[in-house]
């Protein structure tokens, strides 16, 4: 089983994501602070990580370039998860064949999608 790590701010979407990876059959680990998340990251990585970009004291861009630059993880699959139109240009521009972008709301078909894309 694939192990997602959410990293989320907001209880509630964190709470529903937790129940539609579930039932797509995906293991979920639930990470509301984004230190923490940097901290798993590099100690326990998940399979895939689903990264919230508006968050504090970093956002989802800061992550990101602290995964690849800092820790030198390139291989490492994340999802952008946003509500924010402008995301999908500044993640075009990175080039990075292992980011992809999910729009919030996402569908249950289209999360499913978004993961197996990167887990097959």
């Amino acid at each position: 089983m694939h192990k997602i790590m959410l990293v989320e701010d907001d209880l509630q979407i964190l709470e529903m994501m937790e129940i539609l990876l579930q039932k797509i059959g995906y293991e979920p680990v639930l990470v509301p602070n984004v230190l923490d998340a940097l901290d798993l990251v590099r100690t326990n990585p998940p399979d895939l990580v689903l990264l919230d970009i508006m968050m504090t004291p970093i956002n989802g861009w800061e992550f990101l370039e602290k995964v690849r630059e800092e820790y030198r993880i390139h291989n490492l699959p994340i999802l952008l998860f946003t509500a924010s139109p402008d995301v999908a240009e500044k993640a075009a521009m990175l080039r990075d064949p292992h980011l992809g972008i999910l729009q919030k709301p996402v569908s249950l078909p289209e999360l499913k999608a978004g993961l197996e894309r990167f887990l097959k």
